[in-house]
């Protein structure tokens, strides 16, 4: 079967596609080796690692930073806290986004080009953060899980996704037929298009998903009772209190199991994303090509 395929191409051909698979290499080396070297650099002498002899594979395997990180309760609060957040976050968001992006993919629905225009204008334009604490406080928002999900319920980027996605994957010949048929508006968006609309579901809810995964800010302007943090403002304060010794000075000893501490952190923090995302991925390919699309 290989001797067929080769006889079907040319030699030029040949080595076009020996020189491509040599850069597909090159570029999955350079995006995988910083990755693979956390993962090393996390349980192998960070005096070594500092010192540049951990290149491939890890030396003195130790590990010292996992075992602080785990041995601290308060991360398991910040990995309740933020799984919380972010399965509500995105269960809202979805419930938001996507009724919104289907009436304004509407031709019929005559608003929908000023109240897109609304909306794009909160794309560039915020009120500031002083008066958005404020308006946070007056709503009640402060120190409560709901200031991690009502702002964010709606994101404009995302909504353009899914409008640009209902616009040129379900036809408008779809929705006459089954006007025919008797079918209101809402029948046809529940029973019909979302069904269609896995692809750009799964997109956007991962959009969704990794934002409030990685939402550090909020948590740290809005949220001051410590068992309400999500997990990045956790894992912070884990690596600034193990980032000096007890005079206060990193240095020595201290600083090594700092960085290892460090490398754990940041292994820890994007470990669920990593696993989650394969299972997506041929969904997250054609999300990124919808959104190319003209709306």
């Amino acid at each position: 079967m290989m001797q067929t395929f080769f006889k079907r191409k040319t030699r030029s051909d040949i080595v076009f596609d020996i020189c491509l698979a040599i850069l597909c290499l090159v570029v999955f080396l350079i995006v995988a080796y910083p990755m693979y070297f956390i993962i090393i650099a996390s349980v192998s002498d960070s005096n070594l690692v500092n010192q540049g002899l951990i290149t491939l594979l890890p030396k003195n395997i130790g590990f010292y930073g996992f075992t602080k990180v785990f041995s601290d309760s308060r991360i398991w609060i910040g990995y309740r806290n933020t799984l919380i957040y972010s399965l509500v976050g995105t269960l809202v968001n979805l419930v938001i986004t996507l009724p919104v992006a289907f009436a304004l993919s509407r031709k019929e629905f005559k608003p929908r080009r000023i109240l897109m225009l609304f909306f794009t204008f909160t794309m560039f334009f915020n009120g500031g953060l002083i008066p958005t604490y404020l308006l946070y406080k007056q709503m009640g928002l402060i120190d409560s899980m709901w200031v991690f999900i009502i702002p964010g319920a709606l994101n404009v980027y995302n909504m353009i996704i899914a409008r640009s996605f209902f616009e040129s994957s379900i036809p408008n010949s779809l929705y006459e037929a089954a006007e025919l048929d008797g079918c209101t508006y809402f029948q046809f968006f529940f029973k019909i298009a979302l069904p269609l609309s896995k692809a750009v579901i799964s997109v956007i809810g991962l959009y969704y998903l990794v934002g409030h995964w990685n939402d550090f800010f909020t948590g740290l302007i809005y949220i001051r009772d410590y068992n309400k943090q999500p997990l990045q403002i956790v894992l912070r304060d884990i690596l600034l209190a193990n980032a000096t010794d007890n005079s206060g000075v990193g240095t020595g000893y201290a600083q090594a199991f700092a960085d290892q501490i460090k490398y754990a952190v940041i292994i820890v923090s994007t470990l669920p994303v990593l696993i989650i995302y394969p299972f997506l991925q041929k969904y997250f390919e054609k999300g990124v090509m919808i959104g190319s699309m003209k709306g």
